[in-house]
């Protein structure tokens, strides 16, 4: 179906701008993002640069062609001005249109190198350290039995989730994986989990492989989360994506 061909885009995306970023010490060791590949899907560029922005804290654009022209689609971190940003490389960009969190942009394939290098010179100068470091706010501690259909549809009345109405964040303590987690792709883990006499719930937290060694020594650990729907082969179930471990 459509939602998951969605979903193996924005994985396999996901999994090669990580690759670009992690083969790269310059880009790692950058204050901004900025990604083009011709052939990534434009439909999902928008959900990598979230993922991106999750994974490493900083302003991120992802870019790809599109009838001739590139576009990209550009997220921000808490307090740092996307737009304002955008507008000191206008020279260089044929439209750009957004918020301070999240923008669009289209720009000739001649100005994508000249931009990298304009947008990181931009970010570096205007963002502050503090900028940087992630924080997850968390808005509720959350007992996973509670979690089931009619909660997650009382979530779905608060959508469209975005930069200015994010997706809530919830935190369970002492849950254990149910058999083993495992890593797919490059860094993400996958794993069920359950809490006490709760159900058991699949998760998926993209760049958080670091902990598959605690988390499956059978110790309980603490996980914030938004709630997902996963759709496979026309079954519905609710997902967790995992945004951070503490044990």
């Amino acid at each position: 179906c459509q939602n998951n061909v969605r979903k193996d885009f924005d994985l396999k995306i996901t999994e090669e701008a990580l690759a670009l970023i992690e083969d790269n010490a310059l880009l790692k060791s950058r204050k901004s993002t900025v990604l083009y590949k011709a052939d990534w899907h434009k439909g999902v560029i928008g959900i990598v640069a979230s993922r991106l922005t999750e994974k490493y804290y900083r302003p991120t654009i992802i870019l790809t062609e599109t009838n001739g022209h590139i576009a990209g689609s550009c997220r921000s971190v808490l307090g740092f001005d996307l737009y304002e940003a955008l507008s000191e490389c206008a020279d260089l960009l044929e439209q750009f249109g957004g918020h301070k969190y999240a923008a669009g942009l289209t720009m000739s394939l001649d100005n994508v190198t000249l931009f990298q290098d304009r947008f990181e010179e931009v970010v570096s100068r205007r963002i502050s350290p503090e900028m940087l470091t992630q924080e997850i706010l968390i808005d509720a501690k959350l007992a996973l039995k509670d979690i089931d259909a009619k909660f997650f549809r009382i979530l779905q009345q608060f959508e469209p989730f975005g930069p200015q109405n994010e997706s809530p964040i919830f935190l369970s303590k002492k849950v254990n994986a149910v058999g083993q987690a495992f890593i797919v792709g490059t860094n993400h883990l996958k794993m069920t989990v359950v809490q006490e006499d709760s159900p058991s719930f699949d998760c998926i937290g993209f760049g958080l492989a670091e902990h598959i060694t605690h988390i499956n020594s059978g110790q309980s650990f603490d996980i914030c989360y938004s709630i997902e729907e996963n759709v496979w082969r026309n079954k519905r179930n609710l997902q967790l994506n995992i945004k951070g471990i503490k044990y």
